[in-house]
């Protein structure tokens, strides 16, 4: 029964052609009746109703379908049915063993004609054949007993069109479960290595491969791209056959179609002789006997090839394997296409890492390179201030000063910034009390605040404890509090609140400032930013505070949101996870 272990899963079928031999012999006047079934291109015997000699000899018997057709061709008709000579039915078999010498035997099957039947879909396709012999008078049978046999074969026909249609169609629903099942382990991973390692498995079950391998096709046309194999199975492909593979898939991919790579299929016309005749002897070198050869590719791009193989197994490809084949060609080239594309962006994003890290460097680097001149120049200001000058002297040494430390300000926000930007620097967390530090960071502003008039109102608990680094979450309370105070106009209100929530300590800062353009605010933590507001671009002020608070709360695994209202005031909502990033 070796063409139909993989057909089905269950002995229902072949129940069902013995019940139906042993139904034909019994109703008729001959005492043995065989049924042979074709799977693919080929009949095997599977039930036979008849001595136990005579089952030993034919159960399992194949021909080829084509042999089969030739000879029934060259037999007389009786009705619908062929006169064959029994010993053309085995010798013209796959084995050639002849039939055993106790054929001479009375009791055995003996060299005779033998009637057979040929079972045929609504296609005309040879499906099947039904053969009787040994009349049981001994007579060969008269019109009547003809027709009456002729009844029971086309119940059989019925019968076996009946279930091999169903078997057919078990076999596409297993396919389809098969398809499935590789879509879901392929979909969810974004390297082409994961994709067939967890693929393998499933390909080499659902199509009773001995080895699978892929080729991906990256860059331009004449690009080779790479080779995954699995289950240890390492695949060597040469240039040559490298090249003979990119055009071939291609062309399938257009066609929509898959091609069998075999001694005894006709050559596909994806390929030339010469190049099918180059990959058969690598099959043959690799011990080989054959494989189906799968195009991957997504839209109108042919991204590669899937190669399904199998080692000494005569059974065909057939053709539900092969319209399987092709829809997982489709999915895993989804699955590739999604992995390149997943690849290409992990690219940019570490290149963007790196351009990052090395803006940070700069920025630091700079910040350093300026830092020791403008403590020069301030304290040479400051001894300059002590001298007798004239008046117009020290007017352009205040002038210096005013200069200098404004710079010093741009430095520190750079050192600030480049600090923050910096993954390389290593995050050390400490218990930190925000209600402390908003404190503390009021009492340094409090000259400014009753400057303006401002009414300052903090809504806290006593005490709120996070996980972080202290001089980094002291720069967002101070760059949020003060950038409140400066933007809000004389006698107007500012907030601080924080929440303890489960997960997370709030922090909200709300102003009645002048608020923030429905335009600034997606730019509003970019470096060097400064509002289009003619008001506030008034206002000293480098762009950097509000972007280094937002890289200090990211770096603490927060966020940091603004909502704001033109004219009316702006909201700052800083979140920190209670937990500590390790």
């Amino acid at each position: 029964m070796a063409v139909i272990d993989r057909a089905t899963s269950t002995r229902v079928f072949l129940d069902a052609l013995r019940n139906l031999a042993l139904g034909v012999s019994e109703t008729t006047e001959f005492a043995t009746v065989a049924i042979s079934v074709a799977f693919h291109d080929r009949l095997e015997t599977l039930a036979v109703a008849g001595d136990r000699p005579t089952r030993q000899l034919l159960l399992g018997r194949t021909l080829p379908c084509e042999r089969a057709e030739k000879l029934l061709h060259t037999c007389d008709r009786w009705g619908d049915l062929y006169l064959v000579p029994f010993r053309s039915l085995v010798i013209l078999s796959d084995q050639t063993s002849e039939p055993s010498p106790d054929a001479t035997d009375p009791d055995t099957v003996e060299d005779h004609d033998v009637l057979v039947a040929a079972i045929r879909d609504g296609f005309q396709n040879l499906r099947g054949l039904v053969a009787v012999d040994r009349p049981r008078d001994g007579q060969r049978p008269d019109a009547n007993a003809l027709a009456h046999l002729e009844n029971y074969v086309e119940q059989v026909r019925r019968t076996l069109i009946y279930a091999l249609e169903r078997l057919e169609l078990d076999e596409h629903m297993r396919m389809a479960d098969a398809v499935r099942k590789v879509v879901r382990e392929a979909s969810s991973r974004l390297s082409v290595e994961h994709i067939i390692g967890y693929c393998q498995a499933a390909l080499t079950e659902t199509f009773d491969a001995s080895g699978i391998w892929l080729q991906t096709f990256d860059g331009g046309v004449d690009a080779a791209g790479a080779i995954y194999s699995t289950n240890g199975f390492e695949v060597h492909l040469g240039e040559e056959l490298r090249q003979v593979a990119r055009p071939a898939a291609r062309l399938l991919w257009e066609a929509q179609s898959v091609a069998e790579i075999s001694e005894r299929v006709p050559r596909s016309e994806a390929m030339t002789p010469q190049q099918e005749q180059l990959v058969l002897d690598f099959m043959r070198a690799i011990d080989l006997t054959s494989m189906l050869f799968v195009p991957l590719g997504a839209g109108p791009e042919c991204l590669g090839n899937l190669v399904l193989t199998r080692l000494d197994e005569p059974r065909p490809w057939t053709e539900s394997e092969k319209r399987t084949a092709l829809d997982i060609g489709h999915d895993l080239g989804r699955a590739l296409l999604n992995a390149r594309t997943f690849e290409r962006e992990r690219q940019v994003v570490a290149e963007l890492r790196e351009l990052d890290s090395y803006k940070s460097r700069l920025i630091a680097t700079l910040a350093h390179e300026l830092k020791n001149p403008l403590t020069s120049i301030l304290g040479h200001a400051e001894l300059l201030e002590g001298s007798d000058l004239p008046p117009s002297a020290r007017s352009s040494v205040a002038s210096v000063e005013r200069g200098a430390a404004r710079m010093q300000r741009l430095v520190d926000d750079l050192l600030a910034l480049g600090k923050a930007n910096d993954p390389q620097l290593l995050f050390e967390p400490e218990p930190y009390d925000l209600r402390a530090g908003v404190e503390e960071t009021l009492d340094l502003l409090r000259v400014t605040v009753e400057r303006k008039g401002l009414s300052m109102h903090v809504v806290a608990p006593d005490s709120v404890v996070v996980q972080g680094e202290p001089a980094g979450l002291e720069q967002v309370l101070t760059n949020l509090i003060s950038n409140a105070t400066k933007y809000t106009p004389d006698g107007g209100h500012v907030e601080v609140r924080i929440s303890d929530e489960p997960d997370a300590v709030v922090l909200t800062v709300e102003d009645t400032g002048m608020g923030i353009s429905r335009e600034d605010l997606p730019h509003l933590f970019t470096e060097f930013f400064r509002s289009t507001n003619p008001a506030a671009v008034k206002l000293p002020g480098t762009g950097l505070g509000l972007a280094i608070a937002h890289r200090i709360v990211a770096r603490h695994g927060g966020t940091l949101h603004c909502t704001s209202t033109y004219g009316h005031g702006t909201t700052f909502t800083a979140t920190f996870p209670k937990a500590a990033l390790t």
